[in-house]
């Protein structure tokens, strides 16, 4: 008995023998619309762009390098204000004390040299100078409510204070850093001097404001209103309030420093 031979099978176009995945046709697509084309490729999630930093913020961090720089770069105070007591000679900026400061500076102290006697460098405690207690009546004192002595210094006689001050009886309301500290004419109150040194009786102010101008004055007065045609027979009165100017000794309060502006880098 004879085998038949097997008829081969019908040529479908897109197919090729022995495989069972169609080929894609000419519109780009398989027949098999069950998968596309084109291989799947896994791709990774959106890229993270690169956020850009503003000039701004790089301008603000080169201003605090500089100023941190500047910071650990500046002298200490023991080294600003250390004097040779034989030449009266400051070493760091090789300046000499004025003539009138050589007394005080050998017989007065700095206020640091006080407070550190002191325990607790004398928080609380009454300091004042020597020139004001020549210039003025009324009570001028500091009452001190911080110290920040200069560590490198020797004896601890260099560094800051601040305080509440008190200037012919007027009392600040905050507390600031008080003013050369470095001058030789510190002087402590004692405590059992405290009560009697800060009482104070403020003089009535004057009431008189206003005065009658001298005749000459007076004279020139009337004359230029009758020049202008001015009919009023109010008497001229000379105004005596002026503005209230601080004594060229008030300690000047410092100014608040501006944010410095940060440069394009």
């Amino acid at each position: 008995m004879v085998r038949p031979a097997s008829t081969p099978l019908p040529a479908v176009p897109g197919r090729l023998c022995g495989e069972h995945r169609p080929l894609p046709a000419a519109g780009g697509r398989c027949r098999d619309r069950r998968r596309p084309l084109t291989a799947r490729v896994r791709t990774r999630g959106p890229t993270m762009a690169r956020k850009k930093v503003r000039p701004r913020l790089i301008a603000e961090l080169a201003r605090r390098v500089r100023a941190l720089r500047e910071q650990r770069e500046r002298p200490r105070d023991s080294q600003l204000y250390s004097l040779d007591y034989e030449t009266l000679t400051r070493p760091h900026s090789g300046r000499r004390l004025p003539v009138r400061a050589w007394a005080d500076a050998r017989q007065e102290s700095r206020l640091l040299q006080l407070l550190g006697r002191l325990p607790f460098f004398g928080l609380g405690r009454l300091v004042t100078r020597k020139s004001w207690l020549w210039q003025h009546d009324e009570p001028c004192y500091w009452r001190l409510t911080r110290v920040r002595p200069d560590c490198t210094a020797q004896n601890l006689d260099h560094g800051k204070a601040w305080g509440i001050l008190t200037f012919k009886g007027k009392t600040e309301s905050e507390a600031r850093e008080i003013e050369q500290v470095m001058y030789h004419d510190w002087r402590l109150v004692p405590k059992h001097e405290e009560e009697a040194f800060t009482a104070f009786t403020p003089v009535p102010k004057d009431t008189l404001r206003f005065v009658p101008y001298p005749p000459l004055l007076r004279a020139m007065i009337l004359a230029e209103r009758q020049k202008n045609g001015d009919t009023s027979t109010e008497e001229p009165m000379l105004n005596l309030e002026r503005t209230r100017v601080d004594p060229w000794d008030y300690p000047a309060k410092k100014e608040a420093k501006r944010k410095a502006k940060g440069t394009p880098v």
